[in-house]
């Protein structure tokens, strides 16, 4: 039975969700794992289904909001929304004027996150060896593709929140980092800023649809493929990497939807050869720092959720 603080605490972590899927390269699944929801919040969702719906229609509310663990999908959903809608603005700043600072954050936070999961992987083979691999390597090409332009009409946005919400619930590949391959990162950012609502929800609708049908699916590779999953999920953080390291030298442009021309593909690069294409201090003390303080946040949070359930 959960207490009033819990659901505050499920709450909190909804918020760092979204706070983590604002930003491209960073995954609120990651974020979801490291605090221990990651498994409930697959199988809740799951429980939506056509056996969901029928209470509902039967009007046995009661029945249906247990089926699908109600209150923690509330707690968590109303987080993520909060997160979304007041941090677009919070995070569109901190990755202009504090890009290093905010990246070593996140490469802190999902370097310590991968051997969390490894530590729970109880049998090693070749299969669960491969698979670990084959993580590091998805996720790392998907890191190097180039962004596209692609089109503005409402089906092609309803694909977008379909194919952004997979990314966003698997640790270590990030939905905003999808959106901003097929171009429509930025303008789903302005949308929330500008509260663009048949935009918004369109994309929500496609959100709700696909995360229905893929939540089913990791369910499923969960329970009958545990260690192989877990090491492709550990070997997508680490693959994920590159995408969040601090440094990096810009080699193309694009224009923006106001004729500004902003960056469009970047690589990573070491801190002296960032100061020598840009001039800009490297910053290499704070970088340290800060991803310093994101390992000791997910230790913290790792320790405080096994302090928790040994209490319980």
């Amino acid at each position: 039975m959960r207490r009033a603080k819990d659901y505050l605490l499920l709450y909190l972590k909804g918020i760092s969700m979204g706070g983590a899927d604002v930003i491209p390269g960073v995954s609120g699944g990651t974020v979801a794992f490291i605090s221990g929801i990651y498994e409930e919040l697959i199988n809740s969702i799951k429980s939506i289904d056509i056996s969901a719906f029928r209470l509902l229609l039967s009007f046995q509310i009661a029945a249906f909001w247990k089926k699908i663990n109600g209150n923690f999908l509330i707690c968590v959903l109303a987080g993520i929304v909060t997160s979304l809608l007041s941090l677009s603005r919070l995070m569109t700043y901190l990755l202009e004027f504090h890009p290093i600072e905010i990246w070593s954050f996140f490469f802190g936070l999902i370097l310590v996150s991968s051997p969390l999961i490894l530590r729970d992987i109880k049998k090693w083979n070749t299969g669960t060896v491969l698979s670990f691999v084959i993580g590091i390597v998805i996720a790392y090409l998907i890191t190097i593709l180039s962004p596209t332009e692609t089109p503005t009409n409402y089906l092609f946005i309803f694909f977008c929140g379909a194919l952004a919400i997979c990314a966003m619930i698997l640790p270590g590949i990030s939905g905003a980092f999808i959106l901003l391959l097929i171009g429509k990162y930025e303008y789903m950012i302005t949308a929330l800023i500008e509260f663009n609502i048949p935009v918004i929800l369109v994309f929500v609708t496609g959100c709700f649809l696909g995360l229905l049908g893929f939540s089913h699916f990791l369910s499923w590779v969960l329970e009958h493929y545990r260690f192989p999953t877990l090491a492709v999920l550990a070997g997508f953080m680490i693959g994920s990497l590159n995408k969040v390291w601090p440094w990096k030298e810009v080699v193309a442009f694009r224009l923006n939807h106001e004729g500004v021309q902003v960056p469009a593909f970047d690589k990573s690069v070491w801190p002296a050869r960032y100061l020598e294409v840009t001039g800009q201090d490297p910053h290499i003390f704070y970088a340290i720092l800060f991803a310093a303080a994101g390992i000791f946040l997910v230790v913290a949070i790792e320790k405080t959720a096994a302090y928790l359930k040994s209490k319980n």
